[in-house]
């Protein structure tokens, strides 16, 4: 099995210009995601890394850092499309593709390799995505970022089989006896969703061409389109270290509590 692991880095961010060369406790974020999809890409056979961006000045860091990079169009849509275009520029024989954000700097290594290790048993899969089930501490957390930073962190509902139901923004599912859950463990019914994806070549490739959804545009979640157009979603559940279960980074403000997450917590890829 052939994989491209990818990164699509897009400078221009309406909300966060100049994102992937933002630093985190001395290095960008950027080249923290770079060095998670080494780190995995080394646990398996026949990966190869690339950084997909449009803009020069990511281009001249990725050289500094010795990562492999494609120059992409500006007006691609999504990071889906940018992901799918870096690979047609690469000859695009791959069996798997995996789109790992490069805002998300917190993903822990086990997460790239499960999804590759996860298509390795089922290469039947049409999307595979890692989840986390949320501590209770955790889903305080994101709750309380999402006072200030509604879009930031993403959570899911999942069918018994593993397939994902639905995303939202929201935090889903709502629960009415909050205290009576608590008394059963240390874990919230709440699944915060990992921003990667590793997709079966031919279902990217029929994905890029689909029309946007209506709840992808009400949420601004793409993989919503997949699940509109009945393209199955299948989840990789993650038991991670206490604060590993973190958000990507969408604003400055995710950019200040990711410092002291930081330092609370250390590297999630490590």
């Amino acid at each position: 099995m052939k994989t491209a692991l990818v990164i699509p880095a897009r400078y221009a961010s309406t909300r966060f210009p100049g994102k992937p060369l933002a630093e985190i406790g001395g290095k960008t974020m950027l080249q923290r995601v770079v060095e998670i999809g080494w780190q995995a890409a080394a646990e398996h056979e026949n990966v190869t890394l690339m950084v997909a961006t449009e803009d020069q000045r990511i281009a001249r860091h990725c050289a500094e850092i010795g990562v492999d990079c494609v120059m992409t169009s500006e007006n691609c849509a999504t990071g889906s499309d940018r992901v799918l275009e870096a690979v047609w520029q690469q000859g695009g024989k791959y069996d798997v593709i995996i789109s790992l954000q490069g805002d998300a700097p917190f993903t822990p290594v086990a997460a790239v390799s499960a999804l590759i290790a996860g298509f390795e048993e089922r290469p039947d899969y049409e999307v595979l995505t890692p989840v986390i089930r949320l501590r209770w501490e955790e889903l305080e957390a994101l709750r309380e970022a999402k006072k200030t930073t509604p879009f930031s962190g993403t959570t899911v509902v999942i069918a018994p089989d593993g397939r994902a139901i639905w995303f939202s923004k929201n935090i889903i599912p709502a629960f009415r006896n909050e205290a009576g859950l608590r008394t059963q463990g240390g874990f919230s019914p709440v699944y915060q969703h990992m921003g990667l994806y590793a997709y079966r070549a031919d279902v990217l490739e029929r994905f890029v061409r689909l029309p946007h959804g209506y709840y992808e545009t009400l949420e601004g979640l793409e993989q919503l389109r997949l699940l509109e157009s009945g393209i199955a979603i299948h989840t990789v559940r993650l038991e991670v270290a206490l604060g590993a279960a973190q958000a990507g980074i969408d604003s400055p403000e995710d950019l200040h509590r990711a410092e002291g997450l930081l330092k609370q917590f250390g590297d999630a890829g490590e």
